[in-house]
């Protein structure tokens, strides 16, 4: 959705900036040496040769802010490919003051920092690190200028701390703050007429999936193989994690070694078939082969700490045979031609024949979800289902497409594009949903505003040389 109007610009500016407190520390993937490169705070940040000895910038709370600091974030930044054109040191400084004060306050309000997502968190990136570059571990230790393995570990911790920190500070504060039909309806009818968004052109997609069915025999074949993986490691000392490497489907874990995000039980997120196992496996257990709607599992789990389980996992997917594959693809070829035909309507086909429960009771209408309803910005569409639909005219049928997903290896599926909305100005009852999603996060800019500005005044804030020349949009200074 582009914004084209002046009075969006504080919105999208301030979310975009806040972002920026958390690119580097929650999803970094690397660690930027401690480059001290200086140059007059008001300019914009590219870097001048001039060197200057560190020391402290700024003190916010608890934490102190040295000179470096703003060099590394922008370095960070600037290495996970973020747009910084038209962004000043200063703008930048402002956010790191903010970060600062989240983590802050964060301590203050007792917030619980989840310290093995945080090693888990350290251990993906610095194993995503070596993989990129395929080097080993002492490589990076001597790129990164660190004394020791651990000296690496524990900075990148402490990063990653402050950063989940900070996140779980503005989450607190924002969690809380809901629109209402009226304040939505207020929201847009005081944004002037000639300023109001463009939103560009929208498609709604409906596809039917049929997908091959998996023999008992297949099943019982991948069982065997996970049980004969828990023998080998229970029997002959084979390592869990270098069975996950060689052998796991699942693309996510197994270059860690099958190591999944920390599981809590407060915090439920995996499928519950796969909860229901770890939470009753003990400490170094693994678990028999079991099934979930992605294939068949080995769990294993490494830790319980209170609340928390360390685990990784083996996925495996039951192999097709040629015959079910067939038998799959005939079936959509017989329920494209009744559409075609005109036996059927589209929608009438999906509830009967499709496969995909998500879309089949929707008349195979596709969720964007982005905005939780069926439209789908073109130029903002997924670039596979933007492949797979282009050229298709209102109400035409695509031919047949083989696909695959996590879940599935071979599916089979026919797509159409069942209505189409042009290039137009916001219209409050058609766009409902994505006014409302602009009004909230105007509300939600608003609110970080009010709680930056209380607590602010409530905190120890010291803003040392140059950096006090700076044009804040919060009281830093503490002069207002």
């Amino acid at each position: 959705m582009q914004l084209r109007i002046i009075n969006f610009k504080s919105i999208t500016k301030a979310l975009s900036l806040s972002c920026f407190l958390y690119i580097g520390t929650i999803g970094a993937q690397e660690i930027i040496p401690d480059e001290v490169v200086k140059e007059k705070v008001k300019d914009t940040i590219v870097n001048t040769a001039r060197i200057k000895a560190d020391g402290v910038a700024a003190v916010v709370g608890d934490f102190i802010v040295l000179e470096s600091d703003l060099d590394r974030e922008i370095a960070q930044l600037e290495a996970q490919g973020a747009d910084l054109s038209g962004v000043t040191r200063c703008e930048l400084f402002g956010s790191l003051l903010e970060k600062k004060l989240y983590a802050h306050q964060a301590i203050q309000d007792s917030i619980i920092v989840n310290e093995l997502y945080i090693k888990s968190l350290v251990d993906q990136q610095i194993q995503g690190i070596l993989a990129q570059s395929r080097q080993d571990i002492d490589w990076l230790v001597s790129y990164y200028k660190k004394d020791s393995e651990q000296a690496l570990r524990d900075e990148m911790y402490e990063i990653n701390k402050n950063g989940y920190l900070a996140q779980e500070m503005q989450k607190k504060v924002i969690d809380d703050v809901e629109v209402t039909p009226e304040e939505v309806r207020t929201f847009f009818n005081e944004i002037p007429k000639d300023e109001r968004p463009t939103f560009g052109t929208e498609l709604k997609v409906a596809q039917i999936v049929v997908i091959p069915e998996v023999t008992e025999e297949a099943k019982q074949a991948v069982i065997d193989r996970l049980k004969g993986f828990k023998k080998d490691v229970e029997e002959n000392g084979a390592k869990f994690a270098t069975k996950a490497l060689f052998y796991s489907e699942d693309s996510g874990s197994k270059n860690n070694g099958g190591l999944l995000p920390v599981m809590n039980r407060k915090q439920p997120r995996n499928v519950k078939e796969f909860r229901d196992v770890v939470f009753n496996l003990q400490e170094g257990e693994i678990s028999e082969p079991f099934e979930t709607d992605y294939g068949f599992h080995l769990a294993y789990l490494e830790k319980i700490r209170g609340q928390e389980y360390t685990v990784r996992h083996i996925l495996l997917r039951p192999e097709l045979t040629p015959e079910t594959i067939q038998k799959a693809q005939e079936k959509i070829e017989k329920v494209r031609d009744l559409i075609v035909s005109g036996k059927v309507s589209f929608a009438e086909a999906a509830l009967e024949f499709s496969d995909e429960e998500e879309t089949k009771y929707e008349g195979g209408r596709l969720t964007n979800p982005t905005t939780q309803d069926f439209n789908f910005e073109l130029t903002k569409m997924d670039t596979e289902m933007y492949t797979q639909i282009q050229g298709l005219k209102d109400g035409e049928v695509s031919e047949i497409i083989q696909d695959e997903d996590r879940v599935n290896k071979v599916k089979f599926k026919i797509m159409t594009v069942t209505d189409r909305i042009d290039d137009h100005e916001a219209n409050y009852a058609r766009d409902y949903l994505k006014i409302k999603e602009l009004a909230l996060q105007d509300k939600q800019v608003r609110a970080i505003e009010k709680w930056q500005k209380e607590i602010i005044e409530q905190t120890y804030i010291k803003i040392n040389g140059e950096y006090r020349d700076c044009e804040y949009q919060s009281n830093w200074l503490k002069i207002q």
